[in-house]
């Protein structure tokens, strides 16, 4: 039974959102417990639109974070469809599109962010995709299945994580694909030029052709349809849908119109909160992909787009809603599916942050685990068709001991043997 003794609002209907809401009831709050949503359809898990969704391995009823009865059993009050485009922190209140004003003691902003968008002549044309929802998913897996069909052609801006997938995906379909990237290698702000080339491999083996060094400057068409992708070094390809994969931007408009603290664009973006998740105002906490987070651990603001993020962030905010003591500072964690190959990426290792990568297995089969360290420290992990290890990297980073290198390297030497009794989390 609700009590209506307080009103806890959360606008935004990703996992963020959906797990602050379960979070709530979990943790005895009974008070009214209100999800906005903008899109029509209920909550649903992100990662499989670029891979199994995508690839059709995975059908549309597998991507929901809980079945549609699971929302009135709780007591959830869901707007489905309603985006909320006013908050007024004065009166403590948010609006929808449709005009319905919502009194909240405590906000949740789950907002999520939005695929950047590709500021080059021909965007207008029909067959220019983004993907971040579940209706962008859907039209996508369309398109592939008709690009593989007619032997067609698909131009991807951008190889990072997105790029990649869906490229994988879209050879899986028999489409032809070109990715056209301007850094060197593919997921070069994460991986480097150590490893990012690994990646341009296993693409290439399986008909990817790369154009690196180069951006989009120009889509033409004829008859308001796709026919060809420039770039700024003078290539033309022809192609019949381009993708845009240059990333996701946090949506905080509704945050900056109501006075919250946000991040500049430069330096990552997003709502500014502390590590109990909170804003500049101690009644509205930001989770997910919308929120920039003080990190303890990592001793530095950090906005983290994927789904781990959102994931265990919804449920530190909700618990922060109710005045638990929470510190958010997980280590940052996200994984990826392309073709045969399947990893999971722990820790924060920038551009710059690093000054050794140390790999353990075998790269020439793509079995391994590659590190990065900062004077002998472990800063983050990748584990590539290796399993089961996820864990013991994140309490090595966790413990910010000084590791041998040749240790690291040692299939030998057990991680768990490099630290006992390190504290870590589970992705």
């Amino acid at each position: 039974m609700v009590d209506a003794h307080q009103t806890f609002v959360i606008v935004g209907g990703g996992v963020a959102g959906a797990s602050a809401a379960e979070a709530l009831r979990s943790e005895g709050f009974t008070g009214r417990v209100i999800l906005i949503c903008d899109e029509r359809d209920h909550p649903y898990e992100r990662p499989p639109l670029s891979k199994r969704f995508l690839t059709g391995r995975d059908g549309r009823d597998t991507l929901f974070v809980h079945e549609p009865a699971w929302y009135a059993r709780a007591d959830i009050e869901l707007h489905l469809g309603q985006p909320a485009v006013h908050l007024d922190r004065a009166a403590r209140a948010v609006r929808l599109g449709d005009g319905t004003r919502l009194a909240y003691d405590k906000l949740l902003l789950a907002t999520g962010a939005e695929p950047r968008r590709l500021d080059v002549p021909g965007t207008d044309l029909a067959g220019v995709h983004h993907l971040r929802r579940l209706a962008h998913a859907e039209r996508l897996r369309a398109v592939l299945a008709s690009l593989g069909r007619d032997n067609g052609h698909l131009v991807i801006a951008g190889a990072g994580w997105i790029g990649l997938e869906v490229a994988a995906a879209a050879r899986g379909y028999g489409a032809e694909v070109t990715v056209v990237e301007p850094e060197p290698t593919p997921l070069h702000p994460v991986l480097g030029p150590e490893l990012g080339s690994l990646f341009a491999d296993l693409h290439r083996e399986h008909g990817v052709r790369f154009h690196f060094g180069a951006r989009l400057t120009g889509i033409s068409g004829q008859d308001g349809v796709v026919l060809a992708a420039h770039t700024d070094d003078g290539e033309e390809y022809p192609a019949h849908d381009v993708l845009a994969a240059i990333g996701a931007a946090p949506r905080t408009a509704l945050a900056e119109a109501a006075g919250l603290a946000v991040v500049d664009r430069a330096e990552g973006g997003g709502i500014a909160v502390d590590a109990s998740l909170r804003t500049s105002d101690p009644d509205i906490f930001a989770a997910g992909d919308a929120a920039a987070a003080w990190h303890p651990l990592l001793r530095t603001r950090l906005r983290v787009d994927h789904w781990a993020s959102a994931l265990h962030g919804g449920p530190d905010a909700a618990r922060a809603m109710l005045g638990r003591r929470v510190v958010h500072d997980r280590v940052p964690y996200f994984f990826s599916d392309q073709y045969d190959v399947s990893l999971e990426y722990s820790g924060y290792a920038p551009p710059g942050s690093y000054d050794q990568v140390v790999c353990r297995g075998d790269i020439g089969k793509r079995r391994f685990i590659a590190f990065w360290l900062s004077e002998g420290r472990l800063l983050a992990g990748m584990n590539v068709n290796v399993w089961d290890v996820a864990g013991p990297v994140q309490r090595l980073i966790r413990s910010r001991a000084r590791i041998d290198p040749d240790d690291l390297a040692n299939p030998a030497v057990p991680l768990t043997s490099l630290l006992t009794g390190a504290v870590g989390d589970r992705p």
